[in-house]
């Protein structure tokens, strides 16, 4: 009797493709991520606050597409911050200062194996459906479908790839205007990004950042 064969890893990965900056799913949708700075919202003023969320409102009124936002946190690897100060430590001439940053390395290793140190990363999705793609699957599938498969060629790809560019565009420039910065993910920063949602565990590799 024939052995039936185990699915492999990459069957329950939705991505198909990863190129010019773009995510192609196996059910025929793309998106681009856009990376997106923070706003500390604690320490503005009521009156900022609600000039915040009143432009924020705005924002989403006035676009006409769905768009996903999602936060990843990863635990915070601070070994080059402490080889940073051993490095200050070792060149330190004053005799108490080199003291003070040695008990500061103990206290900041004392302190990461009792408290997770996590930062946290802001991404927005933006979908694009071209014509024959899944329509029911929704944006959620950038992370857990696995319908069939839909291909187009070069030339398809290329004026969806612009149809999408245009879409990240406008919410570009929706959320500047409420302060957020964005800018959209590499090929490089998206394989990055979809290794450490399916290997939350694994903190090496550095996350994305605005400069």
């Amino acid at each position: 009797m024939p052995t039936k064969s185990k699915p492999a890893t990459q069957d329950f990965v939705p991505v198909r493709d990863i190129k010019e900056n773009v995510v192609v799913l196996k059910d025929g949708k793309m998106c681009t991520v856009l990376l997106a700075s923070s706003i500390n919202f604690a320490l503005k003023s009521a009156e900022e606050q609600q000039a915040i969320l009143s432009q924020f409102q705005s924002f989403l009124n006035t676009i006409d597409l769905s768009i996903q936002f999602y936060v990843q946190s990863r635990r915070l690897d601070i070994t080059p911050y402490l080889a940073q100060l051993e490095a200050r430590e070792t060149v330190q001439d004053n005799d108490l200062m080199r003291i003070q940053v040695r008990e500061y390395i103990q206290f900041i290793r004392t302190f990461t194996t009792e408290v997770d140190i996590m930062s946290k990363n802001f991404f927005i999705i933006i979908p694009y459906t071209p014509a024959g793609a899944n329509l029911a699957s929704g944006i959620s599938s950038v992370f857990g479908s696995k319908k069939g498969k839909v291909a187009f060629n070069e030339k398809q790809f290329e004026e969806y790839r612009i149809q999408l560019e245009q879409r990240a565009t406008l919410v570009e420039q929706g959320l500047i205007r409420i302060g957020v910065r964005t800018v959209p993910l590499q090929n490089e920063e998206l394989v990055e990004l979809f290794y450490h949602i399916f290997n939350p565990s694994d903190t090496t590799g550095d996350a994305p950042r605005i400069n």
